[in-house]
This record gives C-alpha cells, sequence and structure tokens, in this order.
C-alpha cells in the first residue's frame, strides 16, 4: 500500500485534516506528523476522539520560536522521517510555518506536495502566512482551492496545472462537528446564556496582541457593546492583558480556552461574533452569523463581498463603525462547497498517486 505523510501543526489542522485522514486510510497508509508548532491545552484524548481525528504518528516537539528557527527545525527533523518512510505524497493544509517548511523539505526531495486551502491570498507579504501560502502554492503539485476566488488567484500567478476546485474541507469539518456536538456540550447552561443575546470574540493574532495599544482599544471597544460578551482567551492574549494590567469591562466575560465541541456551539449560537481568525471569519459565515474582523484585510473575500462579514481597523471607532451600521445579510451563497470537499480531493488525487 502506497504512504502519504500528512503534516500539520496546530489544532485547526487537525479539525481540517480530520475528514481527509478519514478518507485517505481507505487507500493508503498514512503518516500523521505533528510538528508541535502550537501546543493546545484542548488536543486532548477527547478531542481526536470526539471528531473521530487519527492521533498524531510521530510528533516533532519543535515548540514555539522565531519564525526562522522554528521552520528550520522542522525541516530537519522532517528530513528524517520522510527519508525512513519514503512517501508517495505529501499533504500539507493552510499557512502555517510547519506548512512552509514540509513543502520546502519535500520539494528538495522530490517528493509531490498537495496542498489543500491553495490559492487563497491577502496581497500584503507583510503577514507571515501569506509568504508560507504563496511559496507552498509554488512548490506543490497539486492544489485544492476551496472557492474559485482562490482558483482565479492561482491562474493571476501562473498557476493553472493540477489546480482543482473541491470547496472546503474545515465546512465538511463543521458539519460534522455540529452534528455530534448536540447533547455533548452544555456550554451555554454552563455560562448562561440565552440564544442571539451575546457576543462571541477571539483575539490572538500577533498584529492584535504584540501591539498593546491596539489590544488596549478593542478591548475598550468591547466595553461599548450592549450585550454581554464572551471572550475565550488565547494564551497570548491573556498575558498581554495581565501584564500590562489592561482593564476588562463589565460586560465582558473572559473564559479560558475552550474545546472545538464547545466553540462551535457558541458560534452557531451567537448573536455577532467579533474575531481576527481565518477560521472563524468563515464558519461564522457558514453559521450565518454576521461577523467583524479585527484586521485591514482577509482572504476570505466572499464573506464580506456578501455583507457577512466586516473589517475593521484596532480601534474603539472603526470597530464600533462596523458594529453600529446593519450587516447586509441578504446574500448567503454556498461559496465553501457542499460538505464533501474531503472526499473529491482524496477521489482527484486517486488519479495520480
Amino acid at each position: 500500500m502506497k504512504k502519504i505523510v500528512t503534516v500539520v501543526g496546530a489544532r485547526p489542522q487537525f479539525i481540517k485534516a480530520a475528514p481527509v485522514s478519514k478518507i485517505v486510510r481507505k487507500y493508503y497508509q498514512e503518516v500523521l506528523v505533528h510538528t508541535g508548532q502550537h501546543y493546545d491545552d484542548n488536543m486532548s484524548d477527547v478531542f481526536f476522539r470526539q471528531l473521530a481525528i487519527p492521533m498524531p504518528d510521530v510528533n516533532l516537539e519543535v515548540g514555539s520560536s522565531s519564525h526562522a528557527d522554528l521552520t528550520a527545525n522542522i525541516m530537519i527533523k522532517l528530513e528524517k522521517i520522510l527519508i525512513d518512510v519514503e512517501p508517495s505524497l505529501l499533504l500539507i493544509y493552510g499557512d502555517t510555518n510547519s506548512t512552509l517548511a514540509a513543502s520546502i523539505t519535500a520539494a528538495k526531495m522530490h517528493i509531490p506536495v498537495a496542498h489543500i486551502e491553495a490559492g487563497l491570498r491577502n496581497f500584503d507579504l507583510a503577514i507571515p502566512e501569506e509568504i508560507n501560502r504563496v511559496i507552498a502554492d509554488k512548490l506543490s503539485t497539486y492544489l485544492f482551492a476551496p472557492t474559485k476566488t482562490a482558483v482565479d488567484n492561482l491562474k493571476d500567478e501562473g498557476l493553472q496545472k493540477n489546480v482543482f476546485l473541491t470547496g472546503d474541507v474545515m465546512y465538511d469539518s463543521l458539519v460534522y462537528a455540529l452534528k455530534i456536538a448536540e447533547g455533548k456540550t452544555a456550554i451555554l447552561n454552563d455560562l448562561n446564556l440565552q440564544e442571539k443575546k451575546y457576543c462571541l470574540v477571539t483575539i490572538h493574532r500577533a498584529e492584535n496582541t504584540d501591539n498593546v495599544s491596539y489590544l488596549e482599544q478593542i478591548i475598550k471597544a468591547l466595553g461599548c457593546f450592549p450585550e454581554r460578551v464572551i471572550f475565550p482567551i488565547h494564551p497570548r492574549t491573556q498575558k498581554v492583558i495581565t501584564v500590562n494590567g489592561i482593564v476588562i469591562p463589565n460586560n465582558v466575560s473572559i473564559i479560558p480556552s475552550i474545546g472545538y465541541l464547545d466553540f462551535i456551539v457558541l458560534e452557531s449560537n451567537a448573536r455577532m461574533i467579533l474575531t481576527d481568525s481565518g477560521g472563524v471569519q468563515r464558519e461564522a459565515y457558514c453559521l450565518q452569523i454576521p461577523c467583524i474582523t479585527v484586521f485591514p484585510s482577509t482572504s476570505w473575500v466572499e464573506t464580506v463581498e456578501d455583507g457577512w462579514n466586516k473589517l475593521a481597523d484596532a480601534s474603539v471607532d472603526s470597530i464600533m463603525n462596523a458594529y453600529s451600521h446593519p450587516f447586509n445579510l441578504n446574500n448567503y451563497r454556498a461559496y465553501f462547497g457542499d460538505g464533501h470537499a474531503a472526499e473529491k480531493t482524496i477521489n482527484i488525487l486517486r488519479d495520480f498517486v
């Protein structure tokens, strides 16, 4: 049986890999490599069991460090794995440093690379993830685009060979997880929440947390919201708040980082979401929840074009301007597929591998 090595580096990538790995393992021997780029306390046995996610076969345990150090460590350790496994294909997701490192390592070893979530662009090379995704796309043999916009972006860069529009595997996972979340989470009761009576917030990007004044402005804006705000806190964000003594408004409930099932239940029942996460933006759209994205650009432009997502700067005025003006919620289109992106992806790969 031919071997495929899948490389992931963070919890969102495991969630994306879940529906794909399930199908991959019907036809290939998969070796799932976790680089250890991000450690997440919520990636417990329950996380893997509830979402039917395979446990990693290898953990490179590279930890958090500078971009260059992290990328180099992954490449050094991954090369040894690829020499030992001798895979027919390397499978990567998204735009993390793990994605970048894996694509470079495999390309130099002449191992074909398949990139799931190819073609996304912010058109800003000051964003580290933009560099990662552009290089990964250039080095990949097979490019699986989640949207028509992503296909067009690749075409504009001269990438047209082996480009396939499949839909978004994260949407596959969302559909699956929502079904199993019923009856398995009591997060609304635990937090004493009513449906559509609260705002859900996630802020974790370095661009918003490394600049203390930006984070202060974001939190001050949350205090202007009339409803209760639920803020599952990222460790980086919590550290900045604690070290700098940032005051949390009375209507803002900061809670520890939570598991995926709890989180999607909070998403699906929120009145509105404020975030700087690309994944949360598109989950909000798929769940038809209005969203404010605190970032100057987005690679999920469809969510903005259809009126469900607004971009805001990290300032009270910009955020409140987005909050105060009604959303245009008349358009909703199935940009992200039909929940069968994983199946389409592997069926295509089987023609080549």
